[in-house]
């Protein structure tokens, strides 16, 4: 990537010590490193831009700068991620630099770099408020579970499509393909602004999925189909999974 679009990208990484199922989450131990410094190692590897995690907790915050990366400390009452991203953005670049941010949730150790790098791509479309990524389902159980969230898009190429609805159902109906979608955004800065701006939706209330706010609003989102879906860490046994696969990796945690 070009160092002017370097400058003008930030990632941001939310990082939230409050979890019901693993409680102190950020700071798990993976492969000698807290869950979130390798989250912060993965979207440096990507080299994308300025990487800055937003924290809510003072031991979460000394972890992440003993490790060498930056952070900022955000409010502890926020309604969503999207919020925290935000309050992030305008604390660590009040005057207003950055174009485009990349949300990676800091409970994906095991991202790969590429994934990070492939969100980004739908933006060089200037009509694209948003990019996420998507990558198609081949379990059958998982078209039918509503935890498998589904996009439900117009293809526009073999790698993207552009999002009409986001569901928990199986859509759409008939033969063809079914997406599960991943959760990782590229906001151009004006439609984070704008987003964080709305009141949640009806739609977005009845299923229980943020993005469906901007869709709503009548903006657009394209999604990029990639290879594989990045394991999220929420219960012991996702951590036993992180660590076992990133002990395979050569250097991951270094």
């Amino acid at each position: 990537m070009k160092s002017d679009n370097l400058a003008r990208t930030l990632v941001l990484i939310p990082a939230r010590m409050a979890s019901t199922r693993l409680p102190g989450k950020p700071l798990a131990d993976i492969c000698g490193l807290p869950m979130i410094v390798q989250v912060a190692l993965r979207a440096r590897d990507a080299a994308v831009g300025r990487i800055v995690v937003a924290v809510d907790h003072p031991d979460t915050f000394d972890a992440v700068t003993a490790a060498g990366f930056e952070a900022v400390m955000t409010r502890t009452d926020h309604p969503s991620g999207s919020d925290r991203i935000y309050e992030a953005l305008t604390l660590c670049d009040p005057d207003g630099l950055v174009e485009t941010v990349i949300n990676v949730q800091g409970d994906l150790p095991t991202i790969e770099p590429e994934t990070i790098r492939a969100a980004l791509r739908p933006l060089d479309d200037p009509a694209v408020d948003i990019a996420t990524l998507t990558v198609e389902i081949v379990h059958e159980a998982e078209k039918t579970n509503p935890n498998v969230v589904k996009v439900v898009g117009a293809p526009l190429s073999d790698s993207r499509l552009r999002a009409l609805y986001f569901t928990r159902a199986t859509a759409p109906h008939g033969a063809g393909p079914l997406y599960h979608h991943i959760g990782l955004y590229a906001y151009r800065r004006a439609a984070l602004e704008r987003f964080v701006a709305l009141p949640p939706s009806t739609l977005e209330r009845r299923e229980s999925l943020e993005q469906l706010r901007a869709l709503e609003a009548g903006m657009r989102i394209d999604v990029e189909i990639v290879s594989s879906i990045p394991l999220g860490v929420d219960t012991p046994e996702d951590l036993e999974a992180a660590r076992r696969l990133l002990s395979t990796r050569t250097g991951a945690a270094s």
